[in-house]
């Protein structure tokens, strides 16, 4: 009995399966979208182009009843494909293979891979990914700097900024300023990059001029790097570039602009950082900083505040630096969500809100 029960299961999945690729993707995801309801489609919609909402649309219109099985199956899809791809973005196209391989066999894992790598373009330098940023910089720290730039331009802000602050100074603001005026970098370029590392890490390539630099590149990097090596790179490029330099300090937010903030938003952050940091922070910093934070704050805590500063007494330059950099998150971390707004650049009339 269990034989035949198990049977007539297996016949019933393998034709759902055939009736679900009878479906194209469109259609498959207006099934998900409608399996999703209303309000999380309208969410999904809002990330779309115009073109695809209508398509999908058009779709969605066209549906008629769909067998639960075959909806089941279009959802299993859909999670064994994000699934897969968030392994990719982890750690490549190897990486991904051989965790699918595991849970799910080596056909099905195949299968997936298959379906995503037809349409995914992998970038240049993928294969650095995993590689440990302190084991990177010592294959590509005695590089020509635009080769530097090249490879951080590729990489993740974060394993960049770890990379760029363990250059020597002199070195930091030439591979910085050679990123933010990058353009476009041919396929052979890259190729030819890539096989310098490939012997001792990995190969890929592309055969896409591929976007990358650029002025928000390197901010993004900065905004991660530590405070002294962000105040290096800035002062030369402010001697070497002022006009790159100053379009850089636009995008940015360092912790003396923090007067660009208006009392709302300046009330808000002091709400969530320590006092002691905030002490440390003010230390080495103008009077009209230091007044900006007093002018939002009691009479008694501004008070507590001066007495605290007062106590520190002599302080290192670095610790200070630290403190100021903790605070700046806590500032983007707040802007990320859309708590408080920063202005940039005021000739464009910014608002804060």
């Amino acid at each position: 009995m269990s034989t035949d029960s198990e049977a007539k299961q297996r016949q019933t999945k393998e034709k759902s399966s055939k009736k679900r690729q009878d479906f194209s993707g469109r259609q498959k995801a207006a099934i998900f979208l409608v399996t999703l309801g209303s309000e999380l489609s309208a969410e999904v919609f809002k990330h779309l182009r115009e073109d695809e909402v209508e398509k999908l649309t058009f779709e969605i219109a066209r549906l008629e009843k769909i067998d639960s099985s075959v909806r089941d199956l279009i959802l299993e899809e859909f999670k064994e494909l994000m699934i897969a791809q968030d392994f990719i973005m982890t750690g490549g196209i190897d990486y991904a293979r051989e965790l699918l391989e595991k849970s799910l066999g080596s056909q099905k894992a195949l299968d997936i891979i298959n379906r995503l790598t037809s349409s995914l373009k992998t970038r240049p330098f993928d294969f650095i990914r995993r590689t440990d940023p302190a084991h990177l910089l010592n294959f590509i720290q005695q590089e020509h700097p635009q080769t530097i730039a090249l490879i951080l331009a590729y990489l993740e802000p974060q394993k960049a900024s770890l990379i760029l602050g363990q250059l020597s100074e002199d070195r930091q603001s030439d591979v910085a300023r050679r990123i933010a005026t990058m353009d476009r970098t041919s396929p052979e370029v890259i190729r030819e990059v890539e096989r310098v590392l490939e012997k001792k890490l990995s190969s890929l390539s592309s055969e896409d001029y591929t976007a990358a630099g650029g002025v928000q590149v390197i901010v993004d990097i900065l905004n991660l790097v530590d405070r002294t090596t962000e105040k290096n790179i800035i002062e030369a490029l402010d001697e070497e570039d002022p006009d790159l330099a100053e379009e850089i300090k636009k995008r940015m937010f360092v912790f003396e602009d923090i007067v660009l903030l208006d009392d709302r938003a300046i009330q808000k952050v002091l709400r969530n950082v320590d006092d002691q940091e905030l002490a440390k922070a003010l230390k080495a910093v103008d009077s009209d900083v230091q007044e900006k934070i007093f002018r939002n704050m009691s009479k008694r805590a501004a008070a507590l505040l001066r007495e605290d500063m007062s106590y520190l007494g002599p302080t290192r330059r670095k610790d200070v630096e630290e403190s100021q950099q903790k605070i700046v998150s806590v500032i983007r971390k707040l802007e990320e969500q859309g708590e408080i707004v920063i202005a940039r650049n005021e000739e464009e009339g910014d608002i804060l809100v």
